[in-house]
Order: structure tokens, then sequence, then C-alpha cells
């Protein structure tokens, strides 16, 4: 058998057997980005395009609604109901998902940025929840995920009373994290591509916020025997906080694929908070030079609250790589937000107001 098929095909505990809803339409591409290499240092630098996942503009929260949907389908739901921040990529692509497969969805915003600016609070990830039809709500804290969580169960009961079957998206830690079995298959897909292309993969930077996606690629690039570095990029909070939220995701992973989990040491989990300042989809200088690099060497259009962050990390990482170290930028996607950010980006980049 092919080497590379044989990866794609190898089991990861009960992966291929949970529910799954498949919204992609096939594997996102892996590119080389000779451009921005010449500009950083002697490694080979990639980008891993799930900002190319497929519905409504795309990201990497599709692998992770093909689990959620998948059990709402098993469950027989016809409504889906998720909550975060205003411009969450997130809630977009639940209620994309939503439509996809013939149900209704409520969205939860909550305040985690203190902006007040119409353009935010309209453009963008909200504009297309609307366009979408989503049932918009709001909850005023955006630092309480459990009562966030619990705001959601009420507004469920209410969907029940009137005869309708929700189904809710649970963010907050306590709730098993089916969307990170998304990113376990996702290491499988890109250590096949890597194999395919005869990449000598050394490292994956990525950003990390809920740690589904950090989680989910750092526990199955492990399951599957690879030891490249996954360096998380904090965007919600700082690395003392996230580490746990990191290495219980891997523990919650391991249960749900009932998998034994030596897997992932905890020296494994590296992260790095200091592009984080002043917070939560905020901008700041680093943010600023990292949209600029990615647009003007590979036309690539990174978002001020993940990608941008992330791609700080990515840029500090490539400068202090070796020659022939291969390291691969996960562009989680997020591109409609930068129309909410659009007063904060026309100031940066010089556009008239």
């Amino acid at each position: 058998m092919d080497a590379t098929v044989e990866i794609r095909q190898k089991p990861l505990g009960k992966l291929d057997e949970l529910p799954r809803c498949r919204l992609m339409s096939g594997e996102t591409p892996l590119e080389e980005m000779t451009n921005m290499a010449g500009r950083l240092g002697p490694a080979r630098l990639f980008v891993k395009r799930d900002d190319l996942t497929g519905p409504a503009f795309g990201g990497n929260k599709v692998r992770q609604l093909e689990f959620y949907i998948g059990e709402a389908e098993a469950q027989g739901a016809d409504t889906v109901l998720i909550t975060g921040a205003v411009q969450s990529n997130f809630v977009r692509l639940a209620a994309a998902s939503a439509r996809m497969r013939g149900m209704d969805c409520h969205i939860q915003l909550e305040e985690r940025v203190p902006k007040n600016d119409p353009i935010y609070r309209n453009s963008g990830n909200v504009l297309i929840d609307k366009i979408l039809g989503a049932t918009l709500h709001s909850y005023p804290d955006g630092e309480d995920e459990t009562g966030a969580d619990a705001n959601l169960g009420e507004i469920a009961r209410g969907l029940k009373a009137d005869g309708k079957r929700p189904y809710i998206i649970h963010l907050s830690p306590g709730h098993a994290p089916l969307g990170a079995l998304g990113y376990v298959d996702a290491a499988r897909e890109l250590v096949a591509q890597c194999e395919a292309a005869g990449i000598a993969l050394s490292e994956v930077v990525l950003a990390s916020g809920s740690g589904h996606t950090h989680g989910g690629m750092l526990f199955g690039l492990r399951a599957l025997g690879h030891e490249a570095r996954v360096t998380g990029v904090c965007v919600r909070r700082d690395a003392g906080q996230q580490f746990g939220r990191i290495s219980n995701r891997c523990e919650e992973i391991a249960a749900l694929l009932e998998m034994d989990n030596p897997v992932v040491p905890e020296d494994d989990i590296v992260l790095a908070d200091v592009y984080l300042a002043p917070g939560y989809g905020q901008l700041n200088d680093a943010i600023i030079a990292a949209m600029k690099l990615a647009a003007e060497t590979e036309a690539m259009i990174t978002d001020p609250v993940y990608t941008a962050k992330a791609m700080c990390g990515f840029i500090d990482r490539a400068k202090a790589a070796d020659e022939g170290q291969a390291i691969v930028f996960l562009h989680t996607g997020g591109t409609p937000a930068i129309f909410g950010y659009e007063r904060d980006l026309g100031v940066a980049f010089g556009a008239e107001t």
C-alpha cells in the first residue's frame, strides 16, 4: 500500500466510527510560501489552507462542525445553538452548516471586545449571520463561558416548549470537545500531504483559543507517531491559563476516541502569548506588521483576531529556524472579520476615511 494511503487510512481510535456530517468537499491545499521565505530566512515555509474549507467563506471551524452537526443529526435535531464573540467565525460557520443540512440556527453573541463601533457590530461575520437567517441573541459578559452556555440552555428550553428539537454546541469546559476530532483528522491529512510531497515536517504554528484546533492537531500528530513541534499562539488567554486547557483537551480527546494517552507529554504543549496584548480581538503593532507581510509576500489575508496573531508567532519561528526545516502555518480563516475592523485597519493601512 502507498505510504500516503496508509496514513490517510490509519485508524485513530474510534475517530472513523463517530457520527459525522461531511461539510468539506475535500482536502485543503498545502502550499509553499517561497516569497515569505525569501524575507525570513533559510527554512522552507508552508501554509495549510484551512481558510478554504468551503461554506460561507470557510475556516477551521468547518472541520469541527462536521462532528457537532453529525451528532445533532444523529439526535434528530432541527435547530443548532451556539455562543461566541460578536465577530465569531464559529457562529457564522455554525449557521452556514445548519443551513446546509436544513436546520435553523440560534446564535448568541457575547461582549468579549470593548468596541461600540457600529461597523464592528453589524459588518463582517455579523452581516453574514443575518444573511444566513440566523436568530441572534446577546449575552453581556464575554468572559463567562459557563454562564453563556447556561443561557443557551434557557433558549433551548424555550425552543423545546415551541416544539423544536434543539442541539447545543457547548464551548465551555466540562463538555466533550467533539470539534477537536476535526483536527485529529486534519493531522492525518497534513502528514499524508507532507509524505506525498517529500516534506520533512518540523513544526506547525497555529492560533490557540478554544483549544479544539491546537489540542486536536497535537494529539493527532502524536497518535500518528509524528514528533513535529506544535506552537500554539495565544489569542484569548495567557500561556499559563491556556496550558491547562490544552492538556485537558488532549485527555478529553483520548477519552472520546477510547485511546490511551501517553502520546502528549506536558512538555509537548508549546504556547506563545507575547502577541496577545492588549487582549482578545484587539490590535497591536506586531499584528499589523504580520498582516502586511503575509499580504505583500503571498497575497494572504489574515484577520486581527486569530490568524494575524498566529502569523506573528510563525514569523518569529521562521526567523529562528535552520536551513532545511519545514514549518507549516495553519491558516484557520476568519477573513470576514477584517470588515468588522474596517476603521482600525483603515487607519493602520492608510485608507482614506
